[in-house]
């Protein structure tokens, strides 16, 4: 597989998780509160929910653009802004496990981690400008 087949795919797994998060949060926020990786941090908070859900969506709507354009500054606006987030989430939950078993705890962080390493990776694939090229049909390489 090329590299901007990776990074296509890479986007998409990204967009489509945006897409399932947000709209679980937006549409049914007393179920994902009661995901036991939430709910260890009361109270429970209807309003900032469905924002967060909201804000999952939108997020969802940069990277399926950065996914049907695969231009290249769009594609790092996306990834980038992906990964302030989950940056962000992965820090405030690392310093908050103390009220989950060992095994959750150690769960969470490799799913929180994977959110930061995989997007880490595909900002390193879109570091290839020829990432962004379109293949030629014939199997030439672009002149460069």
């Amino acid at each position: 597989m090329s590299r901007r087949a990776w990074l296509r795919a890479g986007l998409g797994v990204l967009a489509g998780g945006q897409v399932v998060l947000g709209l679980w949060i937006l549409l049914l926020p007393e179920l994902f509160w009661k995901w036991p990786w939430v709910s260890h941090l009361p109270p429970y908070n209807e309003h900032l929910l469905r924002d967060f859900g909201g804000a999952s969506l939108a997020l969802a709507v940069v990277l399926c653009a950065a996914v049907a354009a695969m231009e290249r500054r769009l594609v790092l606006t996306a990834l980038v802004a992906y990964l302030v987030s989950s940056v962000a989430h992965l820090l405030f939950h690392a310093r908050h496990l103390e009220p989950l078993s060992a095994a959750s705890a150690a769960g969470f962080m490799a799913l929180l981690g994977t959110a930061v390493l995989l997007p880490a990776v595909l900002v390193w694939l879109a570091g290839d400008r020829s990432a962004f090229h379109e293949p030629d049909p014939a199997g030439r390489r672009p002149a460069r």
